[in-house]
């Protein structure tokens, strides 16, 4: 069954208190949060609870939040693995390989001697 709102006077848009906006925010933003489910459960629209989190970002670091870059890398072994990662189990030298593990499983490997703004451009168009 569909719902409606109905908005009488001459006021027709609702005001949010910066209280209740950062309490939406901090829902919003938790981990695992689906942003369509916050904005349900609040009754606005996906559209707003977006525009709130982008101008949210923006204000934390408005030049850094969006430009790509490189973190430095720590070599391991993964837990539970006896082999170096970058050996292949007939111990010769494998090619270095970085693999970054994105939101939803998406992987994306990349290879020794990538060009930076090649890794610098997918990495941009995944996000």
């Amino acid at each position: 069954m569909a719902q409606g709102m109905l908005i009488t006077g001459t006021e027709r848009r609702r005001r949010w208190s910066d209280a209740d906006r950062a309490r939406i925010l901090t829902e919003a933003f938790a981990l695992g949060a689906v942003a369509s489910e916050v904005a349900r459960r609040h009754d606005i629209s996906t559209g707003l609870l977006y525009t709130w989190r982008k101008r949210a970002l923006e204000r934390l670091s408005p030049a850094s939040v969006w430009e790509p870059r490189f973190l430095p890398a720590v070599l391991g072994a993964p837990e539970g693995s006896a082999t170096p990662p970058l050996m292949h189990s007939s111990t010769t030298p494998a090619s270095p390989v970085i693999e970054v593990v994105l939101k939803k499983g998406v992987r994306v490997r990349i290879e020794a001697g990538m060009p930076d703004a090649a890794i610098a451009a997918t990495l941009k168009a995944l996000l």
